[in-house]
């Protein structure tokens, strides 16, 4: 009988902490559950036989959707990767304006059809003043803007000499050359690209302009001036260029290469025969250097959206977000 007691007691003492570790770990089971269920927040119910348990519990740990939703992460760094991060600030150019002036000499000649022997001349006088206006192409790509100016320029052309007699290969109007001035206007579409305190320069577009006087020349002797009846004075034509510029806020130093050519010819086709045409279209090289002075702010906050904060903290102070948000979501 005491053998059976004593067997007893220890097939006891076996059970009672099996079964205590078993419980343990069904506890367990069911915590690690539970978190799992509270955090995906994807189930709303525990299984049947532990609902009165996770409920209680639930009542006690459960986050709202709205404090999960808000929380946020935070990184916490040591201060020796602090020391060796590289931070590098995002330059942001903005909408500026700008106006200038610029001067710049240029080469000049004449296309001849039928095709003559042509030479350069150069021309001293080229002087302009420019708006330019920066813009962001779909509010996103701040590379474009719009560049308008008015211009007063030397043009001109010439022929070159026969090798063997030393005379002029061709003569137009008996004049073996011809210089004349000219104002225009034009309209350019003006695309940069700014890095460091420099910026690549590319332009294309329009111009019209007029043709003010012109000066005749026979071996190098003035043999006339003025407009005859064939010719034209009216010129339109294509203008474009690139270059670069140095930006010290709020000035700016351009240096250019800019290519005119007319679409309008320096005379009528057939004033010397009805069936046999004649065409003359000028165009200039210049190469010139402006200085542009900023109109508004080129990066950093304009004047303007300093008074539209100061105005927004005022007159609507939105100290939480989560406020304006529900307030803009229920209509209030």
């Amino acid at each position: 009988m005491r053998k059976h007691a004593l067997i007893l007691l220890a097939a006891a003492a076996l059970l009672i902490p099996s079964l205590a570790r078993a419980q343990q770990v069904d506890t367990t089971m069911i915590d690690l559950d539970f978190n799992i269920i509270d955090r995906a927040d994807s189930i709303h119910a525990a299984p049947a036989e532990d609902e009165p348990v996770l409920r209680d519990k639930s009542r006690k740990d459960r986050r709202s959707r709205k404090d999960i939703r808000n929380a946020t992460d935070t990184l916490v760094f040591d201060d020796l990767f602090l020391d060796t991060l590289e931070i590098k600030k995002k330059v942001v150019i903005n909408d500026y304006s700008m106006l200038g002036v610029q001067y710049g000499a240029g080469l000049s000649s004449a296309m001849f059809n039928p095709s003559r022997s042509m030479k350069m001349r150069i021309s001293p006088v080229n002087f302009g003043v420019m708006y330019t206006r920066y813009g962001k192409m779909f509010q996103y790509m701040p590379y474009f803007g719009l560049q308008v100016g008015a211009f007063y320029e030397t043009e001109g052309y010439g022929f070159k000499k026969d090798k063997e007699t030393g005379e002029p290969s061709y003569t137009q109007f008996n004049a073996d050359g011809a210089t004349f001035h000219t104002v225009d206007l034009s309209a350019l579409a003006h695309c940069h690209i700014d890095f460091w305190k420099m910026k690549l320069i590319v332009n294309l577009g329009y111009y019209v302009g007029y043709r003010l006087d012109i000066t005749r020349y026979r071996d190098g002797e003035i043999i006339g001036r003025g407009f005859n009846e064939y010719e034209k004075r009216f010129d339109y034509g294509l203008k474009g260029g690139v270059g670069f510029g140095f930006v010290f806020d709020p000035v700016e130093f351009h240096l250019q290469a800019t290519y005119k050519h007319s679409f309008n010819a320096l005379f009528s086709p057939d004033y010397a025969s009805p069936y046999y045409y004649r065409y003359a279209y000028p165009f200039n090289i210049v190469i010139s250097a402006g200085l542009h002075f900023q109109l508004t702010k080129r990066v950093g906050k304009t004047t303007r959206q300093i008074k539209a904060e100061a105005k927004q903290a005022v007159f609507n102070p939105n100290p939480n977000p989560s406020d304006n948000d529900k307030q803009s979501s229920t209509g209030w």
